[in-house]
């Protein structure tokens, strides 16, 4: 009863501090908030939603259960989660956060899961996507192409191993469909997609208007986290707590020879990994290294911005946030010790080649490479691309609005 009342009491006056700060500083808290809206309508909308839209259609057409069957005997042994997760990891891969929450939470819905493997899927599962690594991060904040190999081979790498760890969450849960079905054949794949097929009865086009609804409902949510957490962010620094937060992990970053001055960047991307990597790039005092390791920190932690997007999608399922978050610090340290034991391997190597011939072609990374020039072209193609969106799911809310007063 006292936890309940102290908590309440808690949020009650971060709400109100937050809701004084907006007053106070009206003009930052402005900025903050463009600054999220201009990442979630350039950049984040216009990313997702294919991703969200063709899944909600392949889960609803039967597909996602024809690959889970076919991928049973890789995912189960390997990370304790039925085939459909393959699925998930790998679209979580492609498209980044909060697609893995988003994908899992369905699956869930239709019962392809159970609780524990829920929770062990979604803890590895939601990954940064190799356009922001390679575009943002390495060229357009550190202006190193080849920076992005090490972050991108330390990310994807710490992701593996928290799926490896997370496998003996749970303790001895069901084995699942391995255990009734010890081969797996095309032909029971194709029987299962059949009749994932016949039991969503939805027509073609209701099935593509409810995708298009869930996907935009779902991307809306995730713009108001980016923006309430871009203010948020600016808030705790305009009232000097991201600086008290920083004296206290000055003494941990001491003890390691780390810069002090990487202590608010750290504490920034705890919060938002774009400002926390923007800012990490800019510290001067720091070595390369240094700073790539705690990027990778901050690209596996994932900020709490992207964690409270998670929350509200797991919140809609009876799937617990705990084991995620604890994936997420599981995932920032594999990702930071990676970045160290590959540096002199992997990215000093490349930087050292001189031969063109043997040298990792910087076009493919670098400015005027695909991932750069995709970044920007959704800098300008973006806003246009989530307008047209929005205008879409209005016009279906409004039909379906009309029928139903028929």
């Amino acid at each position: 009863m006292f936890q309940s009342k102290l908590k309440t009491i808690i949020l009650s006056i971060s709400v109100t501090i937050l809701a004084a700060s907006l007053i106070f500083f009206p003009q930052e808290s402005l900025e903050a908030s463009r600054r999220g809206l201009n990442m979630w309508w350039k950049i984040v909308f216009p990313s997702l939603l294919p991703f969200f839209i063709v899944s909600e259609l392949l889960i609803g057409f039967g597909v996602v259960r024809f690959i889970g069957v076919l991928l049973e005997p890789l995912m189960r042994p390997l990370f304790r989660v039925p085939g459909a997760g393959g699925f998930v990891w790998a679209m979580g891969l492609a498209s980044g956060f909060p697609a893995g929450a988003k994908f899992t939470a369905r699956l869930r819905e239709e019962g392809q899961l159970t609780r524990i493997e829920a929770e062990r899927l979604v803890s590895f599962t939601n990954s940064s996507n190799p356009l922001f690594i390679f575009g943002a991060v390495a060229v357009g904040f550190f202006h190193n192409a080849k920076l992005g190999i090490i972050l991108a081979l330390a990310h994807y790498l710490g992701n593996l191993s928290v799926g490896i760890v997370m496998r003996f969450y749970g303790g001895k849960s069901s084995k699942g469909t391995m255990e009734k079905h010890k081969k797996v054949t095309i032909r029971w794949a194709f029987s299962a997609l059949h009749q994932t097929r016949l039991k969503d009865n939805r027509p073609i086009g209701q099935l593509l208007g409810d995708a298009v609804n869930s996907s935009i409902q779902t991307l809306l949510m995730v713009g108001g986290f980016i923006i309430i957490f871009s203010v948020i962010n600016k808030i705790l620094y305009l009232l000097h707590i991201t600086a008290a937060l920083g004296k206290v992990v000055e003494f941990l970053f001491s003890s390691l020879a780390f810069p002090e001055m990487l202590s608010i960047p750290f504490i920034s991307g705890i919060f938002e990994i774009t400002l926390g990597s923007q800012l990490t790039s800019s510290v001067q005092d720091a070595t390369l290294l240094q700073q790539a390791m705690i990027t990778s920190f901050i690209l596996g932690f994932s900020g709490l911005s992207v964690q409270a997007q998670v929350a509200s999608i797991l919140a809609q399922t009876d799937i617990r946030f705990q084991p995620f978050f604890f994936a997420r610090i599981l995932q920032g340290i594999f990702a930071s010790v990676f970045t160290l034991l590959f540096w002199n391997s992997v990215y000093l190597r490349l930087s050292d080649q001189e031969r063109p011939t043997n040298a990792l072609p910087v076009g493919f990374f670098g400015e005027g490479s695909w991932a750069y020039d995709t970044y920007q072209k959704m800098l300008e193609m973006g806003p246009l691309i989530t307008i047209f969106s929005l205008t879409i799911y209005i016009g279906i809310l409004f039909i379906r609005l009309k029928k139903a007063r028929i």
